[in-house]
């Protein structure tokens, strides 16, 4: 599916908010598509930095258009997304860990900004898309549709990736160019190239396209199959995909950085490019009962980056999606995944230099189910325990329970 590419739901019976009269219908007929929705995860901690609770939310407004039904513009497409984000953040705060606990807390809480503004055209009877505007890669790259319903962020963006310099994700989208290509009905390949330091970083709170002679620049590119593309009666998850990504910027060797800092070295730290890629599969491995919309999808992602410009080497997601557990609540939703962290070298050694004494790897283990209440509200229990947060020896291990509520409006 391309960015932006959805069809209309049924508002009536899907949103809170309902059809407004017909008047979403009615535009969505015509090329305009309003939806929205709140997350709101509230997380109880035991261990690692501190006991405690934390609460974040995440408003998400968007407008979809068809520029061909809307304005007569053959092959056009738009988006404008809004996001607003509120809350002081459970790892910031309580667990510390390099991964994250959520994937809507950010560093900058009550933040307000324009999120993604695009315009795209399609060329060669679709077959070729292209993009400009404020775009957020992890919309559409390293994405695993079975590990969406977890709220670990490693199962998002990269965790080696989300820690380089401040790539185009949530919350903060960088100004580029994505370009896909569907190579055959089941095989594209895509490739973006963006500034390499999204928004204004002296006013984190502001929206703005900037382009500084230092920011550089970001590209990342993916090849991927799916095998089920095209085939409409296909319910569940197939796909393989590999990609690598980098920046041109050259950032300090965070070794260096630490001898200098503490007076072992006095030469200019060596500079280095941040680089990494990654590998991922899923696919639905069983049906349950008579119909297809029950099933037990798997998934794994193995990733992997420089390491001396980042905490993090590699690290490796392996989870289990089912859907439909109990025949009477078919579209419940239910999931268990692991992630193992490797720490780079470099960053345990800078750490040693300022004393800190640091492990091989940060664990995660996240068991959660998410629970439609109506067709626009769910309630999702969620349990996630974290070995080594932090990286740091001796830190007690993380245990967090809690839930997050959603709404469609």
């Amino acid at each position: 599916m391309l960015a932006g590419e959805e069809s209309a739901p049924d508002f009536a019976q899907e949103t809170l908010s309902g059809d407004w009269s017909g008047a979403r219908s009615a535009a969505a007929k015509r090329g305009l598509l309003f939806d929205g929705g709140i997350r709101v995860d509230a997380l109880r901690n035991r261990g690692a930095l501190n006991d405690g609770s934390k609460t974040v939310s995440h408003i998400d407004l968007k407008l979809r258009m068809d520029l061909d039904k809307a304005a007569g513009w053959p092959g056009g497409s738009a988006m404008i997304n809004v996001i607003s984000d509120a809350g002081q953040g459970p790892n910031a705060r309580l667990v510390g860990s390099l991964m994250g606990v959520t994937n809507i807390e950010v560093g900058d809480p009550t933040t307000t900004r324009l999120f993604q503004a695009w315009l795209q055209q399609d060329f060669l009877d679709g077959r070729l898309a292209l993009l400009a505007g404020l775009y957020p890669i992890d919309s559409e790259f390293f994405t695993l549709d079975s590990a969406s319903v977890f709220l670990g962020p490693q199962y998002g963006t990269p965790a080696d990736l989300a820690l380089t310099n401040t790539p185009s994700i949530f919350n903060n989208s960088a100004f580029g160019i994505r370009a896909r290509w569907t190579i055959a009905p089941a095989l594209y390949a895509m490739g973006a190239v963006l500034d390499g330091v999204p928004n204004d970083p002296a006013h984190p709170k502001r929206t703005s396209i900037r382009f500084a002679r230092d920011d550089g620049g970001f590209t990342i590119g993916e090849l991927g199959w799916l095998p089920e593309e095209g085939n409409h009666k296909f319910k569940g998850h197939a796909k393989l995909a590999a990609g690598i990504w980098g920046y041109s910027r050259q950032r300090p060797d965070q070794l260096d950085v630490a001898n200098i800092d503490a007076g072992n070295i006095a030469a200019p730290a060596r500079s280095r490019r941040s680089w990494g890629g990654y590998l991922l599969g899923e696919r639905t491995l069983l049906r349950m009962g008579h119909g297809d919309d029950r099933y037990i999808s798997g998934f794994a992602r193995y990733t992997f980056a420089d390491g001396d410009s980042t905490a993090i080497k590699n690290t490796a997601n392996l989870g289990m999606y089912v859907r439909g557990a109990f025949a009477a609540r078919p579209d419940d939703i239910a999931g268990i995944a692991v992630t193992r962290a490797r720490l780079s070298g470099s960053w345990r050694s800078a750490q040693a230099v300022g004393g800190t004494a640091t492990t091989n790897n940060e664990d995660a283990l996240e068991v959660t189910w998410r629970y439609n209440v109506t067709p626009w509200f769910a309630i999702q229990p969620n349990y996630q325990y974290i070995r080594n947060p932090g990286g740091v020896s001796g830190k007690p291990d993380a245990r967090l329970i809690g839930a997050r509520l959603e709404l469609a409006l």
